[in-house]
């Protein structure tokens, strides 16, 4: 596994605050198991998606990915 996993999914963790990952699958129409699975760090993200989370987020994907820090 890759280090960006890690830091993708505790990123992703924090900007979705109290938000379930059912809410945020239905609102950036990702499905909620492959969320799940990014999440644990069980699938690497798709390009597709890393896009659609940081737009969601209005983030940038190297903040996501753990290349940048804020």
């Amino acid at each position: 596994m890759d280090g960006y996993q890690e830091a993708f999914a505790q990123n992703l963790k924090e900007l979705m605050g109290t938000m379930s990952i059912s809410e945020l699958s239905k609102r950036i129409g990702i499905p909620q198991p492959t969320l799940s699975r990014y999440l644990s760090c069980r699938r690497e993200i798709t390009l597709g998606n890393l896009i659609r989370i940081a737009d969601f987020f209005h983030e940038d994907i190297d903040y996501l990915i753990g290349r940048k820090s804020y």
